[in-house]
């Protein structure tokens, strides 16, 4: 695990994953979730909401329908001064001036 830890509210994990509270609370009760309470209120590690949603089946499904990955193809950055630039993403930009 790294120093800078993740936590999500249970109402973010489940708009985040595309499933309900109730089904991120059966998995804190089934212990398959790692978190901490802070001020009575669950924090739920994201390295661990990620494995457990990879590992579950419906869950997996339900965040790739219904959930943020489902915009990702969606999203499209329509002015070119902030879209990566095609030699960097193909890892052929050289270096100019010995730099």
């Amino acid at each position: 695990m790294s120093d800078n830890i993740i936590r999500l509210s249970v109402s973010e994990a489940a708009k985040l994953f595309g499933i309900s509270t109730q089904t991120i609370r059966r998995a804190i009760a089934d212990q398959d979730l790692h978190y901490v309470v802070v001020h009575n209120r669950y924090k739920i590690s994201f390295e661990s909401l990620v494995k457990w949603s990879q590992s579950t089946t419906r869950v997996k499904n339900k965040s790739n329908t219904k959930a943020l990955a489902s915009f990702v193809t969606a999203w499209r950055v329509k002015n070119k001064k902030y879209s990566p630039n095609p030699a960097v993403v193909d890892g052929t930009e050289h270096v100019a001036n010995g730099k």
